[in-house]
């Protein structure tokens, strides 16, 4: 495939060098892409950048994940208002270990075959590198004017949104991603940089290097910085990131981030987060304007994403709870999830606690529920007649139907449904 059409249509391309296709047309090329190393996780806004690598890699090219081990302890200002806290090396390599876990579900770093991705640390190259050797034969290469040039410095010097000053510290910054460019180019033979649209500048800082150095050539190219449909930072919620770790963001939560995205929105994230081929694409979206009300898009999305970076058995998982709360899923259905499970589905419902006397003491459907339901004895009791009150998925026979331990899930839950949609998540203890 070429890999620049492949971006084309996926709408994955902002800025590209001359040449750089062409360069691509010729040979195997080595491309590098570098991520943050600041967490021990990657988050749903590292995924534009990680599937560039894996498009590439699909491409026939030799993909490079450079792992920022030393600018991750500066912090990089592009898109940035404040300076960043700095991390130790010990934690950085841990968050290295687990980055390459989940970058391992992308590409492909095991095999033989002459395109195989490698994981690099920049950190590996520069910890020696001592402060004068840095200035005397990096720094006088860049004027202070062609630093000063490149927006992302540019907005923190004029103060724009509210931005910061900028140390010298992050002064730095675009000279030492430079520098890696010319390393990689100079070791590796890598001859292209991917990265998202506010890495530009750095990014050239990189080709003029080279240019100056060794005279080869070297190119760029990035992808728009991917927002919401409103115009709000993507992969973000009110409770904050969407990791990719399943003790940070659970498989199920996972799923529903993508199942609730809107229909615009869906559209561009099924061509730029997975790999499903542009006739498949094509056809889900006339499948999805045809009923929209099904969500065609969405649930595609969903799981092609949660089988990707969890599994198959995470997805039917992440589906059957879906349909345990939004559609006629039954007792048998709720039965057969693990405690973890459980617990990751009914999160984010309200949830209340019953002591293990008091439940013991009554065990009555009343006794039990109509306080932390926040209504009457009467009210709960007209609901319960109504049949508006469920229990484990099954409805009430009665107002007062007596419970036991046997009820109990795990030996301590239960799932109270009041109406259809209002769940409460009850625990004896």
């Amino acid at each position: 495939m070429n890999f620049v059409q492949e971006l084309k249509w996926r709408g994955m391309i902002q800025d590209m060098m001359p040449g750089t296709e062409e360069q691509l047309q010729k040979e195997m090329t080595a491309a590098y892409l570098g991520i943050d190393p600041t967490a021990d996780s990657l988050h749903i806004g590292h995924l534009v950048g990680v599937m560039m690598l894996r498009h590439f890699q699909r491409c026939g090219h030799k993909p490079y994940a450079l792992i920022g081990g030393a600018t991750g302890m500066i912090g990089d200002p592009s898109g940035k208002s404040k300076e960043r806290v700095l991390i130790d090396e010990p934690m950085l390599r841990h968050n290295q270990e687990c980055i390459r876990k989940q970058l391992a579900k992308f590409l492909d770093f095991d095999s033989d075959a002459p395109n195989h991705a490698e994981l690099v640390n920049n950190y590996d190259w520069m910890k020696d590198f001592t402060f004068l050797d840095f200035i005397r034969n990096i720094g006088k290469l860049i004027t202070v004017n062609y630093m000063m040039s490149k927006d992302s410095v540019k907005r923190r010097f004029t103060g724009e949104n509210g931005a910061e000053g900028m140390s010298f510290t992050e002064f730095t910054y675009q000279l030492l991603q430079g520098y890696d460019f010319l390393y990689l180019n100079e070791h590796k033979n890598c001859k292209l940089q991917l990265g998202g649209a506010d890495q530009w500048g750095n990014i050239t800082t990189g080709t003029e290097l080279i240019r100056k150095v060794t005279g080869n050539e070297a190119f760029a190219l990035t992808c728009p910085l991917i927002t919401k449909a409103d115009g709000k930072k993507f992969g973000k919620t009110e409770s904050g990131n969407v990791w990719l770790d399943p003790k940070r963001t659970s498989p199920y939560k996972f799923y529903q981030f993508w199942v609730n995205v809107t229909d615009e929105d869906a559209k561009r994230y099924i061509r730029i987060l997975t790999s499903l081929c542009r006739e498949e694409i094509e056809g889900l979206e006339k499948e999805h304007e045809e009923a929209p009300h099904l969500r065609v898009l969405q649930k595609r999305l969903a799981k092609e994403l949660t089988v990707l970076v969890h599994s198959e058995q995470d997805y039917e998982t992440a589906v059957a709870a879906s349909n345990l709360l939004f559609s006629n899923g039954g007792a048998d259905e709720l039965k057969a999830f693990d405690e973890t499970t459980l617990l990751q589905i009914f999160e984010s419902v309200p949830s209340f606690t019953v002591s293990k006397a008091d439940f013991e003491a009554s065990g009555k459907a009343v006794d039990i529920l109509a306080k932390g339901f926040g209504i009457s004895n009467g009210e709960f009791r007209k609901l319960a007649q109504g049949g508006g009150i469920a229990v484990n998925k099954q409805k009430l026979t009665s107002f007062d139907q007596q419970f036991t331990a046997a009820d109990l899930l795990f030996g301590k839950y239960l799932v109270a449904q009041k109406g259809k949609k209002n769940y409460f998540l009850v625990t004896v203890e």
